[in-house]
Protein backbone atom coordinates (compact mmCIF):
# COMPACT_ATOMS: atom_id res chain seq x y z
CA UNK A 1 0.00 0.00 0.00
CA UNK A 2 1.54 3.24 -1.16
CA UNK A 3 2.22 5.78 1.89
CA UNK A 4 2.74 9.28 2.02
CA UNK A 5 6.29 10.02 2.43
CA UNK A 6 6.75 11.79 6.20
CA UNK A 7 8.02 15.71 5.70
CA UNK A 8 9.18 17.61 8.58
CA UNK A 9 9.30 20.85 8.43
CA UNK A 10 11.57 22.90 10.92
CA UNK A 11 12.17 26.55 11.01
CA UNK A 12 15.70 26.97 10.76
CA UNK A 13 16.08 30.95 10.91
CA UNK A 14 16.19 31.39 14.13
CA UNK A 15 18.41 34.14 14.12
CA UNK A 16 17.00 36.03 11.45
CA UNK A 17 13.77 35.73 13.62
CA UNK A 18 15.51 37.14 16.33
CA UNK A 19 17.17 39.96 14.89
CA UNK A 20 13.67 41.33 13.40
CA UNK A 21 12.31 41.08 17.19
CA UNK A 22 15.16 43.36 18.00
CA UNK A 23 14.81 45.75 15.35
CA UNK A 24 11.23 46.09 14.74
CA UNK A 25 10.98 46.00 18.72
CA UNK A 26 13.27 49.13 19.46
CA UNK A 27 11.98 50.85 16.38
CA UNK A 28 8.50 50.72 17.06
CA UNK A 29 9.31 52.25 21.01
CA UNK A 30 11.72 54.84 21.12
CA UNK A 31 10.68 56.99 18.03
CA UNK A 32 7.16 56.61 19.35
CA UNK A 33 8.10 57.89 22.32
CA UNK A 34 10.29 60.59 21.10
CA UNK A 35 7.75 61.68 18.74
CA UNK A 36 5.06 61.91 21.36
CA UNK A 37 7.06 63.17 24.13
CA UNK A 38 7.56 66.39 21.70
CA UNK A 39 3.93 66.60 21.03
CA UNK A 40 3.48 68.76 24.40
CA UNK A 41 6.31 71.16 24.03
CA UNK A 42 6.32 71.46 19.96
CA UNK A 43 3.33 72.32 17.83
CA UNK A 44 5.30 71.85 14.34
CA UNK A 45 5.08 69.04 13.21
CA UNK A 46 8.50 69.75 10.78
CA UNK A 47 10.46 69.74 13.90
CA UNK A 48 8.70 66.46 15.15
CA UNK A 49 9.43 64.59 12.01
CA UNK A 50 13.04 65.99 11.47
CA UNK A 51 13.82 64.54 15.14
CA UNK A 52 12.05 61.42 14.34
CA UNK A 53 14.13 60.84 11.17
CA UNK A 54 17.72 61.82 12.98
CA UNK A 55 16.86 59.18 15.80
CA UNK A 56 15.78 56.22 13.55
CA UNK A 57 18.76 56.85 11.46
CA UNK A 58 20.97 57.39 14.08
CA UNK A 59 19.12 54.24 16.18
CA UNK A 60 19.61 52.04 13.26
CA UNK A 61 23.34 52.66 12.75
CA UNK A 62 23.84 51.84 16.28
CA UNK A 63 21.40 48.83 16.75
CA UNK A 64 23.11 47.16 13.26
CA UNK A 65 26.63 47.89 14.73
CA UNK A 66 25.56 45.93 17.80
CA UNK A 67 24.37 43.32 16.05
CA UNK A 68 27.10 42.88 13.88
CA UNK A 69 29.97 43.43 16.74
CA UNK A 70 27.55 40.39 18.57
CA UNK A 71 27.97 38.11 15.91
CA UNK A 72 31.42 38.72 15.35
CA UNK A 73 32.04 38.14 18.91
CA UNK A 74 30.20 34.75 18.27
CA UNK A 75 31.69 33.77 15.53
CA UNK A 76 35.45 34.59 16.90
CA UNK A 77 34.88 32.64 20.32
CA UNK A 78 33.55 29.64 18.29
CA UNK A 79 37.03 29.84 15.77
CA UNK A 80 38.87 29.83 19.76
CA UNK A 81 36.84 27.16 21.29
CA UNK A 82 37.24 24.92 18.61
CA UNK A 83 40.95 25.06 18.30
CA UNK A 84 40.94 24.38 21.81
CA UNK A 85 39.00 20.95 20.81
CA UNK A 86 41.46 20.23 18.25
CA UNK A 87 44.39 20.48 20.35
CA UNK A 88 42.65 18.68 22.69
CA UNK A 89 41.77 15.57 20.86
CA UNK A 90 44.80 15.38 19.32
CA UNK A 91 46.81 15.53 23.08
CA UNK A 92 44.49 14.20 25.25
CA UNK A 93 42.20 11.30 23.62
CA UNK A 94 41.63 9.93 26.43
CA UNK A 95 39.98 12.57 28.42
CA UNK A 96 38.15 13.28 25.25
CA UNK A 97 36.88 9.95 24.62
CA UNK A 98 35.64 9.73 28.66
CA UNK A 99 33.82 13.10 28.16
CA UNK A 100 32.28 11.44 24.87
CA UNK A 101 31.06 8.76 27.02
CA UNK A 102 29.68 11.26 29.47
CA UNK A 103 27.35 12.83 26.92
CA UNK A 104 25.78 10.03 25.78
CA UNK A 105 25.48 8.54 29.24
CA UNK A 106 23.33 11.64 29.96
CA UNK A 107 20.60 10.07 27.49
CA UNK A 108 20.60 6.80 29.21
CA UNK A 109 23.27 4.39 27.16
CA UNK A 110 25.35 2.33 29.20
CA UNK A 111 29.43 2.06 28.93
CA UNK A 112 28.83 -0.93 26.46
CA UNK A 113 26.30 0.54 24.64
CA UNK A 114 28.77 4.01 24.13
CA UNK A 115 31.96 2.42 23.46
CA UNK A 116 31.47 1.48 19.52
CA UNK A 117 30.44 5.48 19.28
CA UNK A 118 33.38 6.49 20.99
CA UNK A 119 35.74 4.17 18.85
CA UNK A 120 34.11 5.32 15.70
CA UNK A 121 34.38 8.68 16.67
CA UNK A 122 38.01 8.39 17.51
CA UNK A 123 38.62 7.15 13.71
CA UNK A 124 37.43 10.58 12.40
CA UNK A 125 38.58 13.55 14.24
CA UNK A 126 36.88 16.18 12.48
CA UNK A 127 33.33 14.88 13.30
CA UNK A 128 34.95 14.25 16.58
CA UNK A 129 35.62 17.81 16.92
CA UNK A 130 32.52 18.87 15.57
CA UNK A 131 30.63 16.61 18.36
CA UNK A 132 32.48 17.69 20.92
CA UNK A 133 30.93 21.77 20.12
CA UNK A 134 27.87 20.99 19.65
CA UNK A 135 26.85 18.32 22.71
CA UNK A 136 29.55 19.20 25.44
CA UNK A 137 30.10 23.31 24.70
CA UNK A 138 26.41 23.71 23.02
CA UNK A 139 28.12 25.52 20.38
CA UNK A 140 26.37 25.72 16.67
CA UNK A 141 28.77 26.63 14.03
CA UNK A 142 28.14 30.17 12.76
CA UNK A 143 26.92 31.16 9.45
CA UNK A 144 29.24 32.82 6.61
CA UNK A 145 28.34 36.48 7.04
CA UNK A 146 26.13 35.89 9.54
CA UNK A 147 27.51 39.37 11.36
CA UNK A 148 26.79 41.65 7.87
CA UNK A 149 23.40 39.93 7.73
CA UNK A 150 23.12 40.49 11.19
CA UNK A 151 23.76 44.01 10.93
CA UNK A 152 21.24 44.68 7.74
CA UNK A 153 18.60 43.01 9.35
CA UNK A 154 18.36 44.61 12.37
CA UNK A 155 18.89 48.34 11.04
CA UNK A 156 16.11 47.70 8.44
CA UNK A 157 13.73 45.99 10.76
CA UNK A 158 14.69 49.71 13.01
CA UNK A 159 14.01 51.43 9.91
CA UNK A 160 10.77 49.86 9.08
CA UNK A 161 9.57 49.80 12.70
CA UNK A 162 10.51 53.29 13.36
CA UNK A 163 8.79 55.02 10.37
CA UNK A 164 5.44 53.83 11.85
CA UNK A 165 4.89 55.75 14.69
CA UNK A 166 6.37 58.97 12.63
CA UNK A 167 4.26 58.27 9.46
CA UNK A 168 1.08 60.44 11.70
CA UNK A 169 2.96 63.55 11.37
CA UNK A 170 4.75 63.30 8.34
CA UNK A 171 1.37 62.66 6.56
CA UNK A 172 -0.35 66.07 9.21
CA UNK A 173 0.34 69.24 10.14
CA UNK A 174 -1.65 69.16 13.54
CA UNK A 175 0.22 67.57 15.99
CA UNK A 176 -2.77 67.11 18.65
CA UNK A 177 -4.11 65.00 15.88
CA UNK A 178 -1.04 63.17 15.11
CA UNK A 179 -0.65 61.78 18.47
CA UNK A 180 -3.39 59.20 18.81
CA UNK A 181 -3.02 58.06 15.21
CA UNK A 182 0.48 57.06 16.08
CA UNK A 183 -0.66 54.98 19.00
CA UNK A 184 -3.16 53.49 17.21
CA UNK A 185 -0.62 52.60 14.21
CA UNK A 186 2.28 51.11 16.88
CA UNK A 187 -0.63 49.44 19.01
CA UNK A 188 -1.37 47.32 15.30
CA UNK A 189 2.00 46.95 13.99
CA UNK A 190 2.57 45.35 17.32
CA UNK A 191 -0.27 43.20 16.78
CA UNK A 192 0.33 42.22 13.63
CA UNK A 193 4.34 41.83 14.02
CA UNK A 194 3.42 39.57 17.00
CA UNK A 195 0.64 37.46 15.25
CA UNK A 196 3.49 37.01 11.72
CA UNK A 197 6.05 35.80 14.51
CA UNK A 198 3.94 33.57 16.30
CA UNK A 199 3.25 32.04 12.75
CA UNK A 200 7.22 31.51 12.18
CA UNK A 201 8.17 30.42 15.41
CA UNK A 202 5.29 28.31 15.74
CA UNK A 203 4.17 29.75 18.86
CA UNK A 204 0.30 30.80 18.99
CA UNK A 205 -0.35 33.39 16.20
CA UNK A 206 -2.59 34.73 18.76
CA UNK A 207 -0.60 34.15 21.78
CA UNK A 208 2.23 35.65 20.19
CA UNK A 209 0.53 38.85 19.08
CA UNK A 210 -1.39 39.76 22.51
CA UNK A 211 2.16 39.39 24.18
CA UNK A 212 4.05 41.14 22.17
CA UNK A 213 1.41 44.33 22.02
CA UNK A 214 1.52 43.87 25.84
CA UNK A 215 5.28 43.96 26.24
CA UNK A 216 5.90 46.61 23.44
CA UNK A 217 2.82 49.09 24.46
CA UNK A 218 4.00 48.82 27.97
CA UNK A 219 8.02 49.66 26.76
CA UNK A 220 6.28 52.25 24.60
CA UNK A 221 4.22 53.88 27.48
CA UNK A 222 7.21 53.90 29.52
CA UNK A 223 9.34 55.84 27.16
CA UNK A 224 6.36 58.27 26.40
CA UNK A 225 6.17 59.06 30.38
CA UNK A 226 10.02 59.42 30.71
CA UNK A 227 10.15 61.98 27.85
CA UNK A 228 6.99 63.19 28.83
CA UNK A 229 8.28 63.61 32.31
CA UNK A 230 12.07 64.88 31.15
CA UNK A 231 9.93 67.64 29.05
CA UNK A 232 7.82 68.97 31.55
Amino acid sequence: MPQTPHIERHFTSSYVVRDIVIGMADGLTVPFALAAGLTGAIAQTGIIVTAGLAEIAAGSIAMGLGGYLAAKSDAEHYAKEREREKREVAEIPQEEMREVAEVFRAYGLNEEETWPIVQALKRHPRNWVDFMMRFELGLEKPQPGRALTSALTIASAYVAGGLIPLSPYIFSRDVSAALPVSVALTLAALLIFGFVKGKFTGMRPLKSALQTALIGGAAAGAAFAIARLIGG
